[in-house]
C-alpha cells in the first residue's frame, strides 16, 4: 500500500456502512486513524457496527446527529447512496470538511493500476468481460472491485503493482472523488438515469465525466464513438482518447467490419465466433477488447473468453426452460433503456414482468419496443405508469404485489414457445434491497413452479 502515512493520527467520520462503510472503517482504523462510524441502522440490528465495535472503532447508530460534525473530524468518507442534500453532508461542507467516497479511499493506497469502469447501462458485463480476459492473460492479473466483487478499499489493501484493479463506478462513486485518476478509465454510455439523486441529467453526465478529471497524456480513456454527447466531450479530456463503435468502421479504436472485430487494423476474431448475444453486448465487447488491447492480452487470449463467455448473472441471464417456456433473469434492468435492449433481442412472445421504484418519470419510451409483448406482468411503485404504457400498446396488462407473485400468474398466461422475461425497468428499492435479491426472488418463484404438470 501507498500513501498510508497521510491517514496516521487522522480523525475520520464513515457516514453510512455496507460493504464499502465497513471496508473503509476496517482500512482507517488498521492505518492508524481515529475512526468514528456512523450509520442510521439501530444498533441492535446492525451487525456491520457490532463487529466494528468489536474491533475498537468507535459506533454510533440509529440516525445521523448532526452535532457529531462538531468533534473536529479532519476527513469525512460518505457511503455513495447517501445524498448529499443530507444534512450531515451540508454541515461538513459548512465546515469545509473534506469529503469523499470509498473509492477515493481505494485509489490513493493503492499499489496496483485502476481499470475504472462507468456508464448508464453494461458496466457490470464490460467489467466482468475485462477481468476475465486479463486473467486468462495471466492468472489473479485483475481484481474484481467496486459495484462488483469486494469494495475497493479492501481490494486495493491486498493488491500488488503487477496486478490490476477492474472496478465497476457509479455516478454516485465518482461524486467523491478528488485524486483518483484511473491508468484506463472506461464510458460505455450515457443516458438518463438516476434523476432522483442528481436532480438534472447534466449533473449526472458531470458525474460520470469525473472518472478522466485527473487523467493526463499517459492515461487511456475509452469511450462510445456512436454517442454524440461523448464524443464532443472527449476533446476537453488530456487522456489518450480510444474510441469503440458497433456500427462505425472507425478504421481506429475498436469496431466491427465486414464480420470482424477489429482493433484499429488488426483482425481480433469473427463476430459471428463470439457466444455473448444482443447488440447492446456487443458495445460491451468491443470496450472490453479495447481495454485488452491496451493491456496486451493475446487476440487468442481475447477470443477464448468471447468464445465462452455466457454473461453475467441478473443480466438477460437464462433461467430455465420449463416445458417450453424459457425464462430469463434481467433485474439489473433498472431503466427504460436496459429493458428496450432485452426486449430487442427476443423474436418470439414474451411475457414481460416489470415495473420497481419510482423515480418521477414516464415510461412511454418503452411503448415501441413492446410489439412482442403478449402479456405485461406490472408490480411495485411504478405499476400502474408502466401498466398504462402496455394498455396503450394494446398489450394485456396484470398487476400484482412483487415479482414472486408475478411469476405463477406469466406462466399461467403462457404456452410453449413463449419467453417470460423479468426486466423491470425500474430500480429494486421500493421492494427488494438490491436487484440481486429481486433476481433470486424471481429464479426462487421459477423452482416453486409445478415440474410435473404440463399446461
Amino acid at each position: 500500500m501507498k500513501n498510508i502515512i497521510q491517514y496516521k493520527h487522522r480523525k475520520v467520520l464513515v457516514l453510512g456502512l455496507a460493504r464499502s462503510g465497513v471496508s473503509a472503517a476496517s482500512l482507517l482504523h488498521k492505518l492508524g486513524a481515529f475512526v468514528t462510524v456512523n450509520d442510521q441502522k439501530p444498533f441492535s440490528e446492525n451487525p456491520e457496527a457490532q463487529g466494528l465495535l468489536e474491533q475498537g472503532i468507535k459506533v454510533i447508530c440509529g440516525s445521523h446527529p448532526v452535532e457529531l460534525l462538531d468533534e473536529g473530524f479532519e476527513l469525512v468518507v460518505k457511503n455513495p447512496g447517501i445524498p448529499y442534500e443530507n444534512p450531515m453532508i451540508q454541515k461538513a461542507k459548512d465546515l469545509m470538511i473534506p469529503i469523499i467516497t470509498e473509492v477515493e479511499l481505494a485509489y490513493q493506497i493503492s499499489d496496483a493500476p485502476i481499470i475504472g469502469i462507468t456508464g448508464t447501462n453494461g458496466k457490470t458485463t464490460t467489467t466482468t468481460i475485462v477481468h476475465n480476459m486479463l486473467n486468462e492473460m495471466t492468472p489473479n492479473k485483475s481484481l474484481l472491485a467496486g459495484n462488483i466483487g469486494f469494495p475497493g478499499s479492501e481490494v486495493a489493501e491486498k493488491a500488488t503493482a503487477d496486478q490490476y484493479i477492474a472496478m465497476e463506478l457509479s455516478s454516485f462513486q465518482l461524486m467523491g472523488i478528488r485524486t483518483f485518476c484511473p491508468k484506463i478509465a472506461v464510458i460505455t454510455n450515457i443516458y438518463e438515469a438516476h434523476i432522483d439523486y442528481h436532480k438534472t441529467r447534466e449533473d449526472y453526465v458531470k458525474a460520470k465525466w469525473r472518472i478522466q478529471e485527473n487523467q493526463t497524456k499517459n492515461e487511456f480513456l475509452v469511450v462510445n464513438w456512436d454517442q454524440d454527447e461523448l464524443r464532443n466531450m472527449t476533446k476537453r479530456t488530456k487522456a489518450k482518447v480510444i474510441p469503440f463503435s458497433p456500427t462505425q468502421k472507425l478504421g481506429e479504436g475498436a469496431y466491427v467490419k465486414d464480420g470482424n472485430i477489429m482493433f484499429y487494423d488488426e483482425v481480433i476474431g469473427r463476430r459471428e465466433d463470439i457466444l455473448l448475444p444482443g447488440e447492446h453486448n456487443l458495445e460491451n465487447i468491443l470496450a472490453s477488447i479495447a481495454v485488452a488491447k491496451i493491456c496486451e492480452v493475446s487476440n487468442e487470449q481475447i477470443m477464448h473468453v468471447l468464445e465462452t463467455f455466457k454473461g453475467v448473472e441478473h443480466r438477460t441471464q437464462f433461467v430455465k426452460d420449463l416445458h417450453g417456456r424459457k425464462f430469463y433473469n434481467d433485474s439489473k434492468a433498472t431503466n427504460i433503456l436496459a429493458t428496450q435492449s432485452a426486449l430487442s433481442g427476443f423474436n418470439k412472445p414474451v411475457i414481460l414482468l416489470a415495473g420497481g421504484l419510482d423515480r418521477g418519470i414516464e415510461f412511454d419510451e418503452l411503448k415501441p419496443f413492446l410489439k412482442n409483448v403478449k402479456t405485461l406482468i406490472v408490480f411495485g411503485e411504478t405499476a400502474d405508469k408502466v401498466g398504462r404504457v402496455g394498455k396503450e400498446a394494446g398489450v394485456d396488462v396484470h398487476k400484482v404485489h412483487d415479482v414472486t407473485a408475478a411469476v405463477p400468474l406469466a406462466y399461467e398466461h403462457s404456452e410453449p414457445g413463449d419467453i417470460i422475461l423479468l426486466s423491470p425497468a425500474c430500480a429494486s428499492w421500493d421492494q427488494y434491497r438490491t436487484f440481486e435479491v429481486r433476481g433470486r426472488a424471481f429464479m426462487d418463484a421459477i423452482e416453486e413452479l409445478p415440474d410435473e404438470v404440463e399446461k
